[in-house]
């Protein structure tokens, strides 16, 4: 799926809507129909289940997936005293879950008179993502947050000559990167062991997942030229089929560390995730 084509936002058949005439400074909703099953769990029990959820995008933020009530077990539902006011979607009403001999106190929310431009919301509720045990999209479990179906991963074997260096010592060198292009990410270059200075790794014990490549296996400090950047460097092990090329390769947040490709000082982007 793509932003400009076939049921892409932009595309000729687009699935939602965007909250436009509207003036709305805030930012911008967009709304779409997913065909995706999508799966609730509390303390081993269903609490949602729908093939027909709708996907909010909002300026900023996560996609956020939206019930049909009709799709939800109300019985398991306790109304709260909690609300809260969007300046984009209106007052929301909120709820907790009572299931499994557990309670999640306000981790279901739901805008009963929506504002105009996010009338799609009417008569859905969403789920605060840790509130709930287990989301599953078919029948594959899914961390972090929804994923967008926007959102692309690509990775490319090239031969750009990659040099990381920390403290002004080089502690990678090579010339067979896999780049990992990230929708919204800066590029990131994985790299063989072979071509980095193991020495100069420090196992760290930190572990980051992501929806799109998977949970990362290994976190690394980097000591070297004086310097300790710590959780600088990390390995997939085993990342999901879609990105299977960055298995066992090194990364290295270029953030934080001196990058140069094909003999240029790459710049240091301001984002900070793997």
């Amino acid at each position: 799926m793509t932003l400009t084509i076939g049921t892409g936002p932009f595309g000729d058949r687009p699935a939602g809507t965007f909250n436009f005439p509207y003036d709305a400074p805030e930012g911008v909703l967009y709304v779409e129909a997913s065909p995706r099953r999508v799966r609730v769990v509390v303390a081993g029990e269903t609490v949602a289940e729908s093939s027909r959820t709708r996907l909010l995008h909002e300026t900023g933020l996560l996609p956020v997936y939206y019930f049909p009530i009709e799709d939800v077990r109300t019985e398991l539902l306790e109304p709260a005293e909690l609300t809260t006011h969007c300046g984009l979607k209106g007052d929301a009403s909120y709820w907790t879950i009572r299931a499994g001999g557990v309670e999640r106190a306000n981790a279901v929310w739901g805008y009963q008179d929506p504002l105009p431009q996010a009338a799609p919301l009417a008569g859905h509720v969403a789920f605060q993502w840790d509130a709930v045990d287990e989301w599953w999209e078919e029948a594959e479990r899914i961390g972090v947050h929804a994923r967008d179906p926007y959102h692309r991963c690509d990775v490319v074997r090239s031969d750009r000559h990659v040099v990381v260096r920390v403290g002004g010592e080089v502690v990678a060198d090579s010339r067979r990167p896999s780049i990992l292009f990230e929708t919204g990410l800066p590029p990131r270059f994985y790299l063989p062991a072979d071509d980095v200075e193991l020495d100069a790794l420090e196992a760290s014990g930190t572990a980051t997942a992501c929806p799109y490549k998977g949970t990362t296996s290994r976190y690394y400090h980097v000591v070297a030229g004086g310097e300790r950047l710590e959780d600088v460097a990390w390995v997939y092990d085993d990342p999901h089929a879609e990105v299977e090329r960055i298995a066992e390769l090194i990364a290295f947040l270029n953030e934080k560390v001196d990058l140069e490709v094909d003999g240029q000082r790459w710049e240091r982007p301001t984002t900070k995730f793997s």
